[in-house]
């Protein structure tokens, strides 16, 4: 019977280094490689501009509401302690009788909390209305760009997902083709959708999205065949940071809604008490948070630290009763997994336990935070300014730069991924999907307030043209 082998899962060779004779598990600071992940992803540029990036709020000026690198950080953190659970309290019954050796307690931990902090990297600017504007903006410019049927899926459905696995890979390079030059686990537990958007699969829709650009095929073979996965089977620990993230925005978007003044603690407990059929987890998570609220009464609190403090203590037993029903699921469908039987569209939190408490607070958020006037107007505007950009770059990137506007878009496209563009070689791909990926490579690299910033600029100099 086929099955995953976690020897190979947990493969801590890199592309770079595959024709040196390395043993892929310790560096003479005595880390191991996967370790080394983690802190590879930290140092990047990415990471930092992502404090710049929105979560839910779009240019958000309170500190203390998240970010998308305050959540990316959160979910690493949350994977990570998911990691530390396995790999201590249920090493046999995940990882078998050879746990000591592949040094899960090590491996497993660092291995979530990596692909936890990447997970986001290639969000465009302004979240999901970014990967909207991005999509529409193909989908009515289709025959000016001139792309062909095939290499057009990529970007007529362009998601982040795709955008991440390749700006780790391939985009953040020095003088290589490596990018941060990851192990092999590490990219493979990456890919939260392993489908081409041109694979059958997709089609059919037994995934929501596809999660590699037709660029990275040969990467992504390589990646699979170092870690015995193949296309249309995720990495088992791809369900946990999938999980983490749910988690992180389920829990905590609730908790910016309430301190944006968007809805109070007891909007969130009337939302996830109505019609709840007396839950179990939401059962003791509405008790626990009650007896707090009372407690914090008692103080000289004002009205706002009362739903402040109240809601910290909400998250906190919230995510703790998540994270024990994704523990206990996984653990219970780890089998399953490691025999490919799984289902594509698993999701550990939907099947839990902790399902109904899923649905209520995805509701909630919904309702009061990603649907609140103030919150779509910001998003409005910044869908309408990255299509107007788009078009601008589009001119930079398409024309022989024969003119000085041209020329000039051309010049302000980061010179890192200009070089990346320049340098292809290879004729597996029309000059179009090229100049299509450049100017998407370099989109979704911006920061909310740089997208704003560069759109001023060149609307000002296009209308002076």
């Amino acid at each position: 019977m086929e099955r995953m082998d976690w020897a190979k899962l947990l493969n801590g060779k890199r592309r770079k280094d595959k024709k040196k004779e390395h043993s892929g598990s310790q560096t003479a600071s005595g880390r191991l490689e996967i370790e080394r992940d983690f802190d590879r992803i930290l140092f990047s540029t990415p990471v930092r501009r992502l404090s710049d990036k929105t979560q839910v709020f779009p240019l958000e000026r309170n500190d203390s509401v998240r970010t998308r690198l305050t959540h990316s950080y959160e979910v690493s953190n949350l994977a990570r302690s998911i990691g530390i659970r396995l790999a201590f309290d249920h090493a046999e019954e995940v990882f078998g009788p050879n746990h000591e050796e592949l040094q899960v307690k090590r491996n497993v931990p660092s291995l979530l909390a990596a692909i936890g902090l990447a997970h986001d990297l290639g969000n465009p600017p302004f979240g999901h209305q970014g990967e909207d504007a991005m999509r529409h903006w193909f989908l009515t410019n289709k025959e000016k760009v001139g792309l062909s049927e095939s290499e057009g899926l990529d970007f007529l459905k362009f998601d982040g997902n795709c955008q991440t696995f390749r700006l780790v890979a391939t985009l953040q390079m020095l003088n290589d083709n490596y990018g941060l030059n990851l192990t092999y686990a590490t990219l493979a537990a990456m890919l939260k959708y392993p489908i081409f958007s041109s694979s059958s699969g997709y089609k059919d829709k037994s995934w929501k999205k596809f999660g590699i650009f037709l660029s990275e095929k040969e990467i992504v073979h390589e990646v699979w065949k170092e870690t015995g996965l193949k296309e249309g089977c995720r990495h088992p620990l791809t369900y946990i940071m999938e999980a983490c993230d749910d988690i992180a925005y389920l829990v905590l978007d609730a908790e910016d809604t309430v301190k944006k003044g968007f809805a109070s603690f007891y909007d969130v407990i009337d939302a996830i008490t109505h019609d709840a059929d007396g839950d179990s987890k939401i059962c003791e998570l509405v008790e626990y948070s009650k007896s707090k609220n009372q407690e914090f009464k008692k103080e000289s609190l004002s009205p706002k630290e009362l739903n402040d403090i109240s809601m910290q203590m909400f998250r906190v037993k919230a995510i703790s009763l998540m994270i024990d029903s994704v523990v206990e699921n996984f653990v219970g469908n780890v089998d399953k997994i490691l025999r490919f039987e799984a289902e594509p569209s698993l999701d550990l939190l939907e099947t839990s336990s902790s399902n109904k408490l899923r649905e209520k607070l995805k509701q909630f958020d919904r309702e009061h935070g990603y649907n609140h006037k103030t919150v779509l107007k910001l998003e409005l505007q910044g869908y309408n300014y990255l299509s107007g950009l788009m078009s601008m770059l589009w001119k930079g990137v398409s024309d022989d730069h024969d003119d000085p506007f041209s020329k000039y878009v051309y010049k302000r496209i980061s010179e890192s991924y200009r070089r990346v563009y320049e340098r292809k070689s290879t004729d597996e791909f029309s000059e179009t999907y090229k100049k299509a990926q450049l100017l998407c490579d370099f989109v979704s690299g911006m920061t909310d307030s740089y997208l704003i910033d560069i759109h001023d600029d060149l609307y000002r100099l296009q209308s002076n043209a």
